[in-house]
């Protein structure tokens, strides 16, 4: 058998490239001998995250487009010419069976290029609203990947096909019980937790909700286990101290999602597409708080997905310090509507996205 060659093009963010790395795994376990390279955005989180993982990545200078007319697309523009000629150079060197274009910036030219040589392209697309340089790759596509319903409306239907987002693996190998997951982070048993985050680098509004709602929480039995974000946790400490609340973890970075997921009875989040497939994959009950700064608002619309099927509560950003806290104590003491979101949430979730989207890449290639 001959051995194949796969080129995994796209990131700029986690919610991009851990879904990528995961489906480069997939393939690893499927046919060990798979030959796999990586194309990403030079000075992007996959420049670090992909060698992390052990596979190999190639930079293209490529840039977004600022929105309003500025200079700088001048220079982006160049980038771009140049990144084509480059994706050109590594594809010749490759010799890849299929590309596949995860979105983010450098899924652009390595996904227009191989549709023009003639080679298999697989895109993945992680959000409810398409982003643009999978519509832009979508003539070329021989199947497109998604998470979410209703994508026909960016897409040829006969192109899609509904596999849910690869996750971190990590949050389903060895599962931690809650005594566990309760020790690892110091937290009490007896009592109810809600954990909080705001992806990796921290949500200044979410922190700001929290810190708004301080004294609330001291009054309560309920406990939080905190994620600020490294730029966000002095000033969250601080607040933590003033106010003297005693049941609560503050963190500016949480490595071991497993423990913090199987200890929390509701979660607070952003509403990123990896998040939100976690949510549902372990049946978390969430309050989910849109990022105002994302492309076209795709954050509300992967939230409105789950809130239209009575699967979580959404609160908008401009909210938290009024709402957030609140809300979320009047939720967690209800357990009728935490199991019922819990219950509605798991039944999104799609297991094993990984390892079909890899199955499709195979299909194609043979």
């Amino acid at each position: 058998m001959n051995r194949k060659k796969v080129i995994i093009s796209g990131g700029g963010t986690g919610g991009h490239v851990f879904p990528a790395i995961a489906i480069a795994n997939a393939l690893k376990q499927e046919q060990p001998d798979i030959d796999i390279l990586f194309v990403g955005a030079k000075g992007k989180i996959e420049m670090e995250k992909v060698p992390a993982a052990g596979y190999p990545i190639k930079a293209l200078p490529v840039q977004g487009l600022q929105r309003k007319f500025t200079l700088k697309n001048i220079q982006v523009l160049f980038n771009f010419i140049k990144s084509i000629f480059l994706s050109r150079k590594i594809i010749k060197n490759f010799k890849p069976d299929i590309v596949v274009g995860v979105g983010g910036f450098a899924s652009a030219p390595v996904g227009w290029l191989a549709g023009k040589m003639g080679i298999p392209v697989l895109l993945q697309e992680q959000n409810s609203y398409a982003g643009v340089t999978n519509k832009l790759l979508a003539k070329y596509a021989h199947k497109i990947c998604v998470a979410y319903d209703n994508m026909e409306r960016y897409f040829p239907i006969e192109k899609i096909i509904k596999t849910g987002n690869p996750v971190r693996q990590n949050l389903f190998e060895n599962k931690p019980n809650k005594s566990e997951a309760f020790a690892h982070f110091g937290l009490k048993k007896e009592l109810k937790t809600i954990l909080i985050l705001g992806g990796s680098g921290g949500a200044r509004s979410i922190n700001e909700g929290v810190i708004a709602g301080l004294k609330k929480i001291k009054n309560t039995n309920i406990q939080l286990l905190w994620q600020t974000g490294k730029f966000y946790y002095e000033q969250s400490n601080d607040a933590l101290n003033k106010t003297g609340v005693e049941n609560c973890k503050i963190h500016d970075f949480i490595s071991r999602m497993d423990n913090a997921y199987t200890a929390a009875d509701l979660v607070i989040s952003r509403a990123g597409a990896a998040t939100i497939s976690e949510l549902c994959l372990l049946g978390k009950a969430s309050i989910l708080i849109p990022s105002p700064n994302v492309a076209e608002d795709h954050q509300t619309k992967n939230a409105m997905a789950l809130v239209e099927k009575n699967a979580a509560v959404l609160i908008k950003d401009t909210d938290t310090k009024e709402k957030m806290i609140s809300t979320a104590l009047d939720l967690i003491i209800n357990e009728e509507k935490i199991n019922e979101l819990s219950l509605n949430a798991s039944k999104l979730g799609i297991k094993n996205s990984d390892k079909i989207i890899a199955k499709e890449i195979f299909k194609i290639i043979s």
